[in-house]
């Protein structure tokens, strides 16, 4: 397994994976407490570029920027180069003001996978970004089953259904709890492997 370009020049993957895991969470929390998560665009791709860079820039050249080769994830292919930019031109038009609305959009912004690593966890943020905004609330992830999670998110380009029950039930109203915000960091990143690290610790 090729290990991914990194600004750090590691060249084994699992301390690459701890460092990753490490810089990002730490940003993560800085995001949060410097307030600057809450200048950055809702709902749409450069908002979502805004996290990944922030998330990832010390870690990645590629941070923030959209991905220039195809993608695919066991069986399945996210959107084809050719499409991606009217794909993530699309789903900036999209929606946003009830709860379906919203979960549909985040499938379909799933489905673009505009970078070429670290999607899910930016993903999430924006997903909870829009529900904070639109609904005045934010899922706590603690409460969402890793295999439900993933199971529902490989089914949901098919049928949305599953994914959109998992996190209506998770919703809270605790939109400006911190120590929420920090413990959905890392039951984000334990979605993709990663939990070595607990965010309020960094």
């Amino acid at each position: 397994m090729t290990v991914l370009k990194n600004k750090l020049g590691i060249t084994n993957q699992a301390e690459l994976n701890r460092e990753e895991e490490r810089i990002s969470k730490t940003n993560a929390k800085r995001l949060y407490d410097s307030g600057d998560l809450f200048k950055i665009g809702i709902g749409t791709f450069a908002g979502l570029q805004q996290i990944h860079k922030y998330l990832f820039a010390d870690i990645y050249e590629f941070a923030g920027v959209l991905r220039d080769v195809n993608i695919s994830k066991g069986n399945f292919r996210f959107a084809p180069l050719m499409y991606l930019e009217h794909s993530l031109a699309y789903i900036d038009q999209m929606p946003q003001s009830t709860f379906d609305e919203i979960i549909e959009k985040y499938v379909e912004m799933n489905i673009a996978h505009p970078f070429r690593e670290g999607n899910g966890r930016p993903m999430r943020i924006w997903l909870d970004m829009i529900f904070k905004n639109e609904l005045s609330q934010v899922i706590d992830w603690n409460c969402v089953n890793k295999n439900d999670y993933l199971s529902a998110m490989e089914r949901s380009p098919i049928k949305d259904l599953e994914i959109k029950i998992l996190l209506k039930n998770a919703l809270t109203d605790k939109i400006n709890e911190r120590a929420l915000f920090m413990k959905g960091i890392d039951a984000s990143y334990d979605y993709e492997g990663y939990s070595e690290f607990k965010t309020e610790e960094l």
